[in-house]
């Protein structure tokens, strides 16, 4: 028989006369008990404040501050959802976010009013927490309970988080609260997760990375929470020590640069049980262990719910786990199941070209859909290939949009998003694969690839890398690469002082792409023939032949 499904408003009520500390930011605690009360004041006022009939949407462009996880909780109880705004959005895309989830009230904090002046906002009301106009609204809510709303169901909308794209607008993915409540129950099982754990959230809350894979479990386990206004490199090992912290998440670069701190003798004194997370690498997460004595655990979880991949006991070092039922890693073009990988003595894929394909669940999945985005839905939820009995069954098979590989026991390995696929010569490329190799090179602190177009090749690959270039060494290190394919060595290199990023932390791709060669950085490259690099002229750059550069 089926277990009943959970609500996130059930989690909050049961914090009620939980009296242990709960919530820790800058030098403020709050009791469990204190952050359901908080929450179910803000529940009322959200109730007396949305117009009826409105969609129950509240705006949040927060920093991380205790207000965030409140509002969240307030959200569940009133059966509401959050939309977490992106504070790097600007001007006219900063209102289509806000109007586009139809929020009617906007819950923002000083620091933030700046990027609100000037926009046209028809039928949102602001509402700034770090203000006595804001505490006088919630007064007369003090004394309210959370068991004094009606029962949340499951079905009910808790999330409204934009997923990142390279192209066009974000698109708002929708969570119920069943689904939250759900994720946060595996993840404790996953990790045995205890009440008297502290999760220590450092990744901005607007990204579903924080809420789902930290926030969610701490309330699932009753365990505490930790927050830090913006990720610190510099202050993270002193805030784990002050808030004794023994979980946290990271997404992108951030485990980079926290390796990027000086090192102390005493770093592996701390009380960090684990990190849960993506894209840090197999060779940051070794270091990251070394040095810390924290293991690392990359996991993978479609951002909109439609496919996970779990860790287990016994996954090899650079999968994400074994397959569950459904998954296939499939070819985009044919449609067909991609052979395994093909490993070298060293571990390294030597059948890239043909074992990369793109992550398909072909059973049942809780994909929810995107907000007021059918186009979208569509080209998530794609049915399979008529040739399949499968075809018509399950609501369509959902497409990941990211890039896997197999091995011959069924452990996935990420290879990055199909946008960051290259074609080569009519070769298709996964420019995690080429990244992989690239970040063996000493000199390289981080790197990105990707292609800049050429109207005879089809793609160039261009890579950026963080850190000491040296042309000659460079090109000796590539020949050493056995794994490193004829079509995977950069055409073109920049060279940066630090790599560009995302507000999450991942790296900025799309603006790496848009500007290609014509960058402030220098740019090496390595003309038709040759085997040497050398510096990209203005000359180079704007010559129609050999490399069509031109955009």
């Amino acid at each position: 028989m089926e277990s009943r499904r959970r609500t996130v408003a059930e989690l909050v009520q049961a914090r009620w006369e939980d009296h242990r500390p709960g919530l820790w930011c800058e030098g403020r605690t709050l009791t469990h008990h204190e952050v359901a009360a908080g929450a179910a004041a803000r529940a009322a006022l959200l109730t007396d404040l949305l117009p009826p009939g409105a969609a129950p949407h509240v705006g949040v462009l927060l920093d991380n501050t205790p207000e965030y996880p409140l509002w969240l909780s307030a959200a569940a109880l009133a059966g509401a959802a959050v939309a977490g705004v992106n504070p790097t959005r600007r001007g006219p895309e900063l209102a289509r976010d806000i109007l586009h989830t139809e929020c009617r009230l906007l819950i923002t904090e000083r620091a933030h009013l700046p990027l609100l002046e000037n926009l046209r906002l028809p039928g949102v009301r602001v509402l700034v927490t770090d203000t006595q106009a804001y505490d006088d609204l919630l007064a007369p809510y003090a004394n309210t309970k959370p068991d004094a709303f009606s029962r949340a169901t499951p079905d009910d909308r808790i999330l409204l988080y934009f997923t990142s794209g390279s192209t066009g607008a974000p698109k708002a993915a929708i969570c119920t609260q069943g689904r939250l409540a759900a994720a946060g129950a595996s993840l404790v099982d996953s990790f045995g997760v205890l009440p008297d754990d502290v999760h220590y959230i450092c990744m901005p809350m607007f990204h579903g990375n924080a809420v789902i894979a930290d926030w969610a479990p701490a309330l699932a386990a009753g365990a505490g929470v930790a927050l830090r206004r913006r990720f610190s490199a510099s202050r993270f090992l002193d805030d784990v020590r002050a808030y004794r912290a023994t979980y946290f998440t990271y997404v992108g670069r951030a485990v980079q640069y926290v390796l990027a701190t000086e090192e102390r003798p005493d770093d592996r004194d701390n009380p960090l049980r684990m990190g849960f997370g993506t894209e840090a690498g197999a060779v940051d997460a070794a270091a990251f262990e070394r040095r810390f004595g924290v293991r690392l655990v990359e996991g993978y979880g479609s951002s909109e719910g439609g496919a996970a991949v779990q860790w287990s006991p016994g996954t090899p070092t650079g999968a994400v786990g074994r397959a569950a039922p459904g998954l296939a890693v499939l070819d985009p073009e044919t449609w067909e199941e991609c052979p395994p990988a093909v490993f070298d003595s060293a571990g390294r894929l030597l059948n890239g070209d043909t074992a990369i394909g793109e992550l398909v669940n072909r059973g049942p999945n809780p994909f929810e859909g995107y907000w007021r985005n059918p186009e979208a839905d569509a080209e998530r939820r794609r049915w399979g290939s008529p040739r399949s009995s499968e075809a018509e069954s399950g609501g369509g098979w959902y497409w990941t949009g990211d890039l896997f590989y197999r091995d011959a026991d069924g452990y996935l390995y990420f290879a990055g998003r199909t946008d960051d696929r290259l074609r080569v010569d009519s070769e298709n490329l996964a420019a995690a694969m080429i990244e992989n190799i690239l970040a063996r090179y000493e000199g390289a602190d981080a790197v990105a690839v990707y292609a800049v177009p050429d109207p005879v090749t089809g793609d160039q690959v261009m890579a950026t890398i963080a850190g000491h270039f040296d042309p000659l060494a460079f090109a000796e290190f590539l020949l050493s690469q056995p794994d490193l394919g004829t079509k995977m060595a950069p055409r073109f290199v920049r060279v940066v002082r630090r790599m560009p990023v995302t507000a999450t932390n991942k790296i900025h791709r799309a603006g790496l792409r848009r500007e290609g060669v014509r960058c402030a950085d220098p740019v090496w490259w390595r003309p038709a023939g040759e085997g040497a690099y050398r510096l990209l002229s203005a000359e180079d750059a704007e010559s129609e032949t050999p490399l069509n550069l031109r955009t």
